[in-house]
């Protein structure tokens, strides 16, 4: 069987836990083919990013249309964006694909940094329209309107649960015309968070890519 081709648009972490990096680490580790289109380069580590540069939206294209043009693609994921333009270019070259899309709406990153200002966070509601599935974490989906904005934009979606308090943390499925779905585990206490939302949506991308429907590659991702 041969691996399903999966191609993430996101920024990259020097330190290797998140972006681009933690992305291409979690598709290859499912037996995935990992291709990427940088949107930004980030000097980050554990405790904050110090620095960003964003990528063209030009350039961005063009690294799209390279691995689409001769590869091919199974499924996106989708994680920092850096600009309302790279946001849109990105809209307008996945309107032609015919797969299934992960957007984790990147927003703040584990360690409290702001990685979207509101133009790049307004651009969101095109992708959001056309994923298959959205997973922010407490703080993104508060910034997105809460399960009322959500709700009322009628895209699923998956509310990560790691930021709550508690022993027990809850990520929950909504979509449109279904009942909500929730999962349950015990917190690991750990410190070792950094990139965890990353690593959560390549993981689903990567199984929707194998064929998977949407609730088998949640399970199978967390």
């Amino acid at each position: 069987m041969k691996p399903p081709r999966i191609l993430t648009i996101a920024g990259s972490d020097s330190s290797g836990g998140a972006g681009i990096q933690a992305d291409i680490k979690t598709i290859t580790m499912l037996g995935g083919f990992a291709m990427t289109a940088i949107t930004a380069i980030t000097a980050q580590n554990t405790l904050g990013v110090t620095g960003v540069e964003v990528i063209s939206p030009e350039m961005v294209a063009a690294q799209i249309d390279a691995c689409v043009s001769d590869i091919g693609v199974d499924a996106v994921k989708i994680g920092m964006l850096g600009s309302s333009a790279v946001a849109h270019i990105v809209a307008d070259r996945l309107e032609r694909l015919n797969v299934p899309i992960v957007l984790d709406p990147v927003m703040i990153s584990s360690s409290g940094s702001v990685l979207a200002d509101e133009e790049t966070i307004a651009a969101f509601e095109r992708l959001m329209r056309m994923a298959a599935l959205t997973t922010p974490n407490v703080p993104e989906l508060a910034a997105l309107g809460g399960e009322s904005g959500m709700t009322a934009r009628r895209v699923p979606y998956l509310a990560k649960g790691g930021d709550t308090p508690g022993d027990i943390v809850a990520d929950r499925l909504f979509r449109v015309g279904a009942d909500p779905l929730e999962w349950q585990a015990s917190r690991i206490v750990t410190r070792h968070n950094h990139g965890t939302g990353c690593t959560l949506s390549s993981a689903i991308a990567t199984e929707l890519g194998r064929g998977c429907d949407l609730v088998s590659a949640i399970e199978k991702s967390r």
